[in-house]
């Protein structure tokens, strides 16, 4: 804390004094020369969010103060650059995220425009581009920059870089420390209510999560119970068996199982519990199913991966997410010949904010339900890119949602982590394209595909 004081407190000596500096350096208020990208990205490193001198009327002092300040609060690896509309635009995020030499997510306002980039190990290609969509329409550019970084907080994954938090080592003036004793004791009564503010904002988020992910799980149960009243079975009949009786007597203990699970969830990780139920009594019909037509019984494999309710899968497809690397997924028996054929699968789409998209493009609810299904340490491979792969692997995702996933580590640089210019121009991409041509903002230069 004494940190960011410190920090405040030069930024309103330096920020007049840079000003004035510009103007006569210039000679005019109008006119001005572009600031170097390497003192963005310095700036950058100390600070998430940095205003050219030129573009000052964009966004004023205090108000990329607020938005500096959100950001630290919530400790994540945003960062938001306001340049003037004439900045050179050749290359611009990938020389920007080459100078700063941190993971994370980039913003840039361009005069009028807003287009964004990040490394894949914090967002994924499709994720970046439906924030920035998403924020196309905002009016200024207070009410976009804080749009966007409101959206991005619920997604992004990994930590600041602690270049933002270190302090300014000696030369620390008495007057700072005052200064930051008079703001603690006065603080100190407001601590508190902060801390419940907090705690009760969180329980909302996850009440909220929790109703949109119980109309999903009602449809998997609802789907499940179907399955057994077109089985047609019966106990008592002629040809069956034991065996037979004890598989249906599990598919329906399982069935009941999930709807009690559901029925006393509080929160979206408890949901994990209610797909594993599912998930197993569904095996359990297969399994029925081949006894009773005296076919081989199925080995015990997981759900489609496309729509866990297409039932257990029958082998292993190679198949490539939009933006993301190649991996092979469990498939059910159509999916597996739509992909033969050159088809798409039939995904599962869920409701967000953005219209009906694939499950993992929804949001970090969906881990748990995923993680119900996809037992046994295989749900990272299946996920790795996509966006909620990408946001179960942060820390912050197992205090949230619970954990035990699998490992998601995929090693190399998380965000926030200083990579310099070590980075994949591939695994550094997104962005909406809304710049208008040239090589910023869906142009060639990130070698991603735009």
């Amino acid at each position: 804390m004494k940190a960011a004081l410190v920090q405040r407190l030069v930024r309103l000596l330096i920020v007049p004094v840079a000003a004035m500096l510009a103007v006569l350096l210039t000679g005019a208020p109008g006119a001005h020369a572009a600031t170097d990208l390497s003192e963005v990205a310095a700036a950058l490193r100390e600070s998430p969010v940095y205003v050219d001198p030129a573009a000052s009327d964009v966004l004023s002092e205090s108000d990329a103060d607020a938005l500096a300040d959100k950001i630290r609060d919530a400790d994540k690896p945003i960062f938001l650059a306001v340049l003037p509309s004439d900045y050179p635009t050749q290359n611009l995020f990938q020389n920007l995220r080459t100078e700063t030499g941190v993971t994370g997510l980039y913003g840039i306002r361009l005069g009028d425009e807003f287009d964004a980039r990040a490394d894949s190990a914090v967002l994924s290609r499709d994720a970046v581009s439906n924030l920035v969509t998403a924020v196309q329409s905002a009016g200024d550019a207070k009410a976009q920059l804080n749009d966007f970084v409101d959206d991005a907080l619920r997604n992004v994954g990994g930590t600041a870089p602690s270049s933002w938090s270190e302090g300014t080592g000696d030369g620390v003036s008495t007057t700072a420390l005052i200064t930051f004793g008079a703001v603690l004791v006065a603080g100190g009564a407001g601590a508190y209510t902060l801390v419940r503010r907090n705690r009760r904002r969180h329980e909302e988020d996850q009440r909220v999560a929790l109703e949109k992910l119980r109309v999903v799980v009602d449809e998997d149960i609802t789907a499940f119970g179907e399955e057994l009243d077109r089985l047609d079975f019966h106990p008592a009949e002629p040809d069956a068996d034991d065996a037979m009786r004890a598989d249906y007597e599990h598919a329906l203990d399982a069935y009941d199982k999930a709807k009690s699970l559901m029925a006393a969830a509080q929160k979206p990780e408890d949901v994990r519990a209610v797909t594993q139920s599912v998930e197993d009594g569904r095996f359990s019909l297969s399994v029925l199913a081949a006894r009773r037509e005296g076919c081989p019984l199925p080995e015990r494999r997981p759900p489609c991966f496309f729509d866990p309710r297409h039932g257990p899968s029958v082998a292993d497809a190679t198949w490539t997410p939009s933006g993301g690397a190649t991996r092979e997924v469990p498939v059910c028996a159509a999916d597996q010949a739509r992909l033969a054929d050159g088809a798409d699968p039939m995904v599962r789409e869920v409701d967000t904010e953005y219209g009906r998209r694939p499950y993992w493009e929804a949001g970090p609810a969906y881990g748990p339900w995923a993680g119900g299904y996809f037992g046994g340490g295989i749900l990272p491979g299946l996920l790795i890119g996509t966006m909620l792969g990408n946001l179960m692997a942060t820390p912050t995702y197992a205090a949230d949602y619970g954990s035990g996933y699998g490992d998601f580590g995929v090693g190399g640089y998380e965000g926030g982590d200083v990579s310099g210019a070590d980075f994949n121009t591939d695994d550094f991409s997104g962005g909406w394209g809304g710049f208008g041509g040239g090589d910023f903002g869906g142009g060639g230069d990130f070698g991603g595909g735009f």
